[in-house]
């Protein structure tokens, strides 16, 4: 959810008048990880290998010893010279002459590690575009951030899950300290795990005294191309924030570019992308444009379900499916526990999924493969005849297959293949809004899931805020390549709008949004109302708001809405509204 509220926020009224409004930050772009340890009795072999350009002097060269010298000089301690006189015998030791040195520069090759900006204050910060190109395969230090509060926290490190004994050799970010100066390195390491589980390796730890944000090394490996960071106009409203500003890739075609990690045993280790053990929230405001926030690290785990593999190429689109029998049609579901962000078990998940059948709904949103989305809620839906919307989430590393949270989630879904549940393949979630993907990064990135996923002939769609949708260029890109309008809007966030006129003004967007694809049918992909925080100009919190903005939604377009969500989530942060935990309305059906 962001936790930004717009400053100017344009009125709905029964004409269906859009709002351009930035809303709230969204269940899964802030997964809080179960608890990931090393089981004891892992072994850990370090080789270090240190990166960082530098004048590197030459050896001196050594002089060749001739019959005709007096004096040999070397790299070594000075050699005593003897002379002989008919008297008397002395040792005379001559000055070592200084040996020439040379330097040779080492070229650094610029890469595209997304660039970190400070905003020490409140204010309007550009930061100008900037291209860089790779003309070779690379691995280097990227960079992540997290807000967190006071204490110690473990952050980054490569987390990895083995099915029996292995042991693996990968690539790891780590800081270090030279001369006084703290610098991010590439190491590699020979990671011994002694029996199946999940290991994460090499992770950093961090403590602050006060509420910070942490910047963190990641491994971050980039193809051949050209990449580009874009002129990024931010209204920052809080002190000491950190942005993040990713390049995105253009031009040369590349393999995937994940760091490659080798295993010793016959059983394949999956990999993760590095994440925080804790989770915030950071937000501001960017009033009638896009939220940027830093970028969260999301995990995600590729064990494949138990059941049998569907041989289905997946149900067949017909325009106007997309439609519950009755006024509550979807839910979106996290499989996380309320009060601390756990990992649910497949049993506490396929007794959600039975509830959320009892209460009516038809079908539920996941947003990427975290937390054994696939393995868990793929199999409760099948028990109890309940659809999926399932998603790739994109985050600030990449928008590209090539990036590696991506390619490990787009290649997770291909092997999971349970077509027959998918009732909808959703690429992205604000990707656009967010500065992650510019409209035609987003529209390829559609195109190459289509591809990795064939077997699905279902029909596909992104989701974004209306006003996003309406910028230049966006429905020109995208429009080609989806099947459904897709769209995530949240009434509370326009501060016209009071809880009873919810529906009225949902309404009148998804009149607007049927206007952008022509001949696309529509559907909300988010969409509810929080019980606590501040309020919104007449948008004001509560459960009995949220009781009155939900009937209303239900009345007037229930039927084409994914209710945000099914229960609290206590383990965010509250955010400048007050209302990031509160969105849970499972209640309420």
């Amino acid at each position: 959810m962001k936790g930004a509220i717009a400053a100017a926020a344009v009125a709905v009224m029964a004409t269906g008048a859009q709002a351009a409004y930035p809303h709230h930050r969204r269940a899964h772009d802030l997964f809080k990880r179960g608890e990931e340890s090393c089981i004891p009795g892992c072994t850990t072999i370090w080789t270090t290998v240190y990166g960082e350009p530098t004048l590197v002097p030459n050896p001196p060269p050594i002089v060749p010893t001739t019959s005709s010298a007096a004096v040999v000089t070397s790299s070594a301690a000075p050699v005593p010279e003897t002379t002989s006189t008919s008297t008397t015998e002395a040792e005379v030791y001559s000055t070592p002459e200084a040996a020439p040195t040379s330097t040779k520069v080492v070229v650094v090759v610029p890469v595209p590690t997304p660039e970190v900006h400070d905003c020490p204050t409140p204010g309007t910060y550009t930061f100008p575009a900037t291209t860089v190109t790779v003309t070779e395969s690379t691995t280097v230090c990227g960079a992540e951030t997290t807000k967190v509060p006071a204490g110690t926290h473990t952050v980054g490190g490569v987390t990895t899950i083995v099915e029996t004994a292995t042991t693996v050799t990968c690539p790891y970010a780590k800081e270090t300290e030279i001369n006084g100066v703290v610098t991010s390195v590439i190491d590699t390491t020979v990671y011994v795990c002694p029996s199946a589980g999940t290991y994460t390796i090499a992770p950093i730890t961090k403590s602050c005294d006060v509420e910070t944000t942490l910047v963190y090394p990641v491994p971050t490996s980039y193809a051949p191309g050209t990449y580009t960071a874009p002129e990024q106009v931010i209204t920052v409203t809080e002190t000491g924030y950190v942005y993040v500003c990713p390049y995105s890739s253009e031009g040369l075609v590349a393999t995937t570019s994940v760091p490659v990690v080798v295993a010793t045993s016959s059983t394949p280790a999956v990999y993760e992308a590095p994440k925080p053990t804790t989770s915030a929230v950071v937000a501001y405001e960017v009033p009638s444009s896009a939220v940027y926030e830093a970028p969260k690290v999301s995990s995600t785990k590729t064990k494949s379900s138990s059941s049998s593999k569907s041989t289905s190429t997946g149900k067949t689109y017909t325009a106007g499916n997309l439609k519950g029998s009755n006024d509550h049609y979807g839910i979106t579901y996290t499989p996380y526990e309320s009060s601390n962000g756990d990992c649910k078990s497949a049993s506490q998940v396929k007794s959600d999924i039975q509830i959320l059948k009892q209460k009516g709904f038809t079908i539920v949103r996941s947003y990427s493969t975290d937390c054994d989305t696939l393995s868990s809620v793929g199999p409760a839906c099948e028990e109890y005849g309940m659809e999926m919307i399932i998603g790739v989430f994109v985050k600030g590393t990449g928008c590209s297959y090539d990036s590696p949270d991506i390619k490990t989630q787009v290649d997770a879904i291909a092997e999971w293949a349970q077509w027959d549940l998918v009732k909808l393949f959703v690429v992205g979630n604000e990707a656009i809004m967010n500065g992650y993907c510019t409209a035609t990064e987003l529209a390829e990135l559609v195109t190459v899931v289509k591809s990795k996923c064939s077997g699905y002939t279902g029909p596909y769609t992104i989701a974004e805020t209306l006003n996003i949708w309406q910028q230049d260029g966006v429905a020109e890109a995208i429009c080609p390549v989806i099947d459904v309008t897709g769209a995530n809007i949240h009434p509370y966030f326009n501060s016209e709008t009071a809880p009873s006129a919810a529906g009225k003004f949902v309404a009148g967007q998804l009149e607007l949004l049927a206007d952008i694809c022509s001949g696309n049918e529509v559907i909300n992909l988010e969409c509810g109302w929080p019980t606590e925080g501040e309020c919104n100009g007449l948008a004001c919190p509560g459960e009995e708001q949220q009781a009155t903005a939900i009937s209303s939604i239900r009345e007037s377009c229930g039927d084409k809405t994914v209710f945000f969500s099914y229960e609290n989530d206590l383990w965010k942060e509250p955010g400048s509204c007050g209302c990031e935990q509160s969105w849970g309305s499972k209640n309420n059906f």
